[in-house]
């Protein structure tokens, strides 16, 4: 899953981001709001952390502008401001959730997970498909008796897979969805990890193999 985090306060946003990546989540940081809005309107992002006060565009106009373009990705809300005029704008603009400053750790991520269970978005315990069955907490890929384990990367890249095992997904939407917009990835780390799954699956002796469609993209498929 991929958390996208607006929130101006440098050393704040970096906080936030490790404690998502300490819950297992990938993180984008963004430290203003229209690039925020943009980035959050991508579609990419299993949830939004929104603070309230951002130079440019602030986190109420955030958030009424990415309802108006019929996005329903959940969102969490921070702000300084403990008034129940201020919750109850943040709720009314479409926020999922309101959380005021200052809070531990343990609540914000309890919050967090509120937001994704909400939108049906927190990971299961296992992912099958065919032959297969993935299990993101161990992470392995398992097939009959046999296991193989998985990178970080290999593990999101099996995971989008199965989750959309009914269409061909774009090289592009891979892209975004694993790596995000870190500019040191390229359309060839698809390819190189859609290689190294397809070498694991021939490893276990499944059926599932994954197909590929020039100018569509990818999709698993069960020999039969």
């Amino acid at each position: 899953m991929r958390i996208l985090v607006i929130e101006d306060e440098k050393r704040l946003a970096f906080t936030l981001a490790d404690m998502i990546g300490g819950a297992g989540y990938y993180t984008d940081v963004s430290h203003d709001g229209a690039e925020g809005l943009e980035l959050a309107k991508s579609g990419i992002y299993d949830a939004i952390v929104l603070d309230v006060m951002l130079p440019g565009i602030d986190g109420y106009e955030v958030l009424k502008r990415l309802r108006n373009s019929r996005s329903m990705t959940p969102v969490l809300m921070l702000t300084a401001r403990s008034e129940l005029s201020d919750r109850v704008r943040g709720l009314d603009a479409g926020a999922d959730y309101y959380l005021t400053k200052p809070f531990a750790t343990e609540e914000f991520l309890a919050c967090l997970r509120t937001v994704l269970r909400r939108h049906g978005d927190i990971a299961p315990d296992t992912l099958s498909f065919g032959d297969l069955i993935l299990t993101p907490s161990m992470p392995e890929l398992c097939c009959g008796g046999s296991s193989v384990p998985l990178s970080a990367k290999e593990l999101e890249l099996m995971s989008l897979l199965i989750k959309n095992s009914s269409q061909y997904l774009p090289k592009e939407t891979i892209l975004l969805k694993v790596w995000g917009y870190d500019a040191n990835v390229n359309s060839n780390s698809v390819e190189a990890y859609i290689s190294f799954l397809r070498k694991k699956l021939a490893l276990l002796g499944s059926s599932v193999s994954i197909s590929v469609m020039r100018n569509i993209g990818y999709k698993l498929e069960v020999s039969v």
